[in-house]
């Protein structure tokens, strides 16, 4: 599939690659570093995959250019981590996909006092002005589409149960979305919403306490693939059968080819790919090695998948 992206800003021309301010000259040699959490589930192993990629690809095609990657298990780390890319690495540009937003903000803050280039990646901070670019996923649409989704699939009413991701920024934008819609339906009721941190296992833990708690459930909003996983997993040792519809979130392999195939309760899915890493590796690296900068956002949207259209977003050998 190919990635539309939808550069927002002013100035902007063909990816709106341009500026003035804060620019690096263009015969500069650029040493780019790349923070990312650890591949603990699904979307993140796509992440470091094609973070990964694009460091070989970027590093073939630009003989000025370097890419260290690092990837960590916890907010903690990526700080420190973020610390020796500045002192050890002299890192000049950074693409950051902060492992949570609030925690992350001020480090990066710090990274930016230093001079260096700071391009976010999907996870937000909390303070805009700790950044120079913003690369993400539409997380309205992500949560806007599932809700219209669920809504018109279940006639306007029922009983529904969510799972959120990591307190983030891009959670609560997708939170908001999802329940924004949802007001538009008085009849369709959100028993209970908790943080499952995108994590099959505790996914598994959460839809157990919502099986235990609640005797009916008409639909569950997971908000991502891999917290589908452990829902599924969940509903099918409770042999529940009053559950309609489990839908997920980002556009995984197994997802999109249970929606090919008819699975009975995975009946549609939403794009969010994680080669935006890749996207805003590149950008960030090639402006920089032009002494340009990029908009102040640039928003990769999502989509509705339907077995109508679920073959264009499969990919068997994909790492999600």
């Amino acid at each position: 599939m190919k990635q539309v992206i939808r550069a927002v800003g002013a100035g902007m021309l063909a990816l709106g690659i341009l500026g003035t301010a804060g620019m690096a000259r263009a015969d500069d040699k650029v040493t780019l570093g790349v923070a990312i959490p650890t591949a603990d589930h699904g979307f993140t192993g796509g992440i470091v995959w094609w973070a990964n990629k694009a460091k070989a690809d970027l590093e073939k095609e630009h003989p000025d250019l370097k890419v260290i990657v690092k990837t960590a298990a916890g907010a903690p780390e990526q700080a420190n981590q973020l610390q020796d890319l500045v002192t050890v690495n002299k890192i000049n540009a950074l693409v950051i996909f902060p492992f949570e937003s609030a925690s992350l903000t001020q480090p990066v803050a710090q990274v930016k006092k230093k001079g260096v280039y700071v391009t976010v990646v999907d996870r937000g901070l909390t303070d805009t002005s700790a950044q120079d670019a913003y690369v993400a996923g539409d997380n309205t649409a992500f949560g806007k589409i599932p809700a219209e989704y669920l809504a018109k699939a279940l006639d306007g009413k029922g009983d529904i149960v969510a799972l959120r991701g990591i307190p983030t920024t891009l959670d609560n934008e997708r939170w908001s979305a999802f329940t924004g819609v949802l007001k538009n339906y008085p009849n369709i009721k959100i028993l209970d919403a908790k943080y499952a941190n995108w994590n099959r296992d505790d996914a598994f833990k959460v839809m157990q306490d919502y099986l235990t708690r609640f005797k009916h459930i008409d639909a569950v909003w997971a908000a991502d693939d891999d917290m589908a996983v452990g829902v599924l997993k969940a509903i099918d040792q409770a042999k529940r059968s009053d559950i309609k519809i489990v839908f997920g979130g980002a556009g995984s392999k197994g997802m999109v080819k249970n929606v090919m195939d008819g699975a009975p309760l995975i009946k549609a899915d939403v794009s969010y790919s994680p080669k935006f890493i890749y996207d805003a590796i590149k950008l960030t690296a090639e402006a920089r090695l032009k002494g340009d900068k990029l908009p102040p956002t640039t928003i990769i949207p999502s989509v509705l998948i339907t077995k109508e259209n679920a073959q264009q977003f499969y990919f068997p050998d994909s790492p999600f």
